[in-house]
């Protein structure tokens, strides 16, 4: 229930209805698409894309140290309680966000991305807690296509808003749009009370001492040292990083590549987005059965393969029909890459590992270094080459190194099958 609540943070702010809001109230008539900010004159896609790297910047070096002390005081709740809030309140901020407060915007936005990231290192970390090892492919990817059907309800309440303001009583579409950012806030805020309502205080019933700082950056440390012991978990976060920046590059500039690029109307554009989440759903829970019968090793090696093909077809594009062929493969692996992804890593740490919260942010943290790295790069390329087109190239070479470290890989409690 929590993919539940917080995916409609991931649809509707990161990939489809606040990125063109925030198009089209940052270009104006007379300065295009450049805008002013902090005395830069910058193009408002690349200011967006360095406030998302901003906002990961920030939290990797903090979410190691508060996992610490989540391992420690054995709470991980409060944490993610925290999180959960900041984010949402964030998105309830963007209500507030015109032409005349770019500002604030680009502060909601920071603040928006590290509510998200930071609640899901603590709520990732529950899944070894509350299901055993044999359910761990199943349970991520409900997890996943119930965060996909989430957003996908709660976007066409917000499409319908705006599609129809006069309807609902809204000046224009504008205010409707914005409405529904404060509507986005409220379901990620409110649905979050589910799980927190039933996931475990204190699953290890810790009794912390005082210094909870100090003794958090001991667990991790501890967490650390065995990370560096152990060969298959280095070169997995070392390939989920490589892999990961292609996956999350996509997702994050699929809709800015269509607008750009083939010039497609927003409502297509908007189409194609849900489209790729129902897609997603049903990907999630087709590959977590194809890694019960071959077991996960097989199914991300597919995957990736997969995903080198689809950058290399988009590279291609010119029609609009092919860009709906290449959004539908986009879905299928998307939801697949990225619960599998969690569920690998739960069977790869150690069996007798109670610091979780410490082990996932060494994931999650691989998953913010890499959105980082990712969406500067492809904004870099596009700046210097002037085309998206060789950006998706780049990202296809991230696949292709993510691919053969993955091949270092070699757990038996990832190549073995359940069956």
């Amino acid at each position: 229930m929590y993919d539940w609540a917080n995916s409609v943070y991931s649809l509707v702010i990161t990939s489809a209805i606040f990125p063109i809001y925030y198009q089209s109230v940052t270009t104006s008539p007379d300065r295009g698409d450049v805008v002013s900010f902090l005395g830069f004159e910058v193009v408002n896609s690349v200011l967006y894309s360095y406030a998302l790297s901003f906002s990961f910047l920030i939290i990797a070096p903090l979410l190691p140290l508060l996992s610490g002390m989540a391992d420690y005081t054995g709470n991980k709740k409060i944490f993610m309680k925290c999180f959960c809030y900041t984010g949402g309140l964030a998105c309830m901020g963007f209500y507030f966000f015109n032409a005349s407060t770019l500002y604030w915007g680009i502060f909601c936005v920071v603040m928006a991305s590290i509510g998200y990231s930071g609640s899901l290192v603590f709520y990732d970390a529950f899944l070894p807690e509350i299901v055993s090892a044999d359910r761990y492919d199943k349970t991520s990817a409900k997890g996943y296509s119930y965060g996909y059907y989430g957003s996908v309800l709660m976007m066409i309440v917000a499409l319908v808003f705006i599609l129809k303001p006069d309807a609902f009583g809204f000046a224009d579409a504008g205010s409707a749009t914005r409405f529904s950012f404060l509507l986005v806030g409220l379901w990620w805020i409110g649905f979050a009370q589910i799980p927190f309502a039933l996931l475990p205080d204190n699953p290890f019933h810790r009794h912390p001492g005082k210094q909870k700082l100090m003794k958090g950056y001991y667990e991790l440390v501890k967490v650390w040292s065995s990370l560096k012991e152990n060969r298959n978990i280095k070169f997995y976060i070392l390939s989920y990083f490589f892999y990961n920046m292609g996956v999350q590059t996509v997702m994050y500039l699929a809709a800015t590549f269509g607008a750009k690029e083939l010039k497609l109307p927003d409502f297509k554009l908007i189409a194609t987005v849900l489209l790729i989440q129902l897609v997603a759903a049903v990907g999630a829970n087709v590959f977590a059965r194809f890694s019960e019968r071959r077991g996960n090793r097989m199914a991300l090696i597919t995957m990736i393969c997969f995903w080198i093909l689809i950058c290399f077809a988009a590279y291609f594009i010119n029609h609009e029909y092919q860009f709906y062929a290449v959004a539908l493969a986009v879905g299928l692996v998307m939801g697949g890459i990225q619960a599998l992804s969690r569920a690998t890593y739960s069977k790869l740490i150690p069996q007798n590992a109670i610091q979780h919260a410490s082990y996932f942010s060494f994931f999650d943290v691989t998953f913010n270094l890499s959105v980082v790295v990712g969406t500067f790069s492809y904004g870099l390329i596009e700046q210097l080459t002037g085309s998206m087109r060789n950006s998706t190239l780049a990202l296809a070479s991230y696949f292709v190194v993510g691919l053969i470290l993955f091949l270092n890989v070699k757990s038996k409690e990832i190549t073995r099958s359940h069956h």
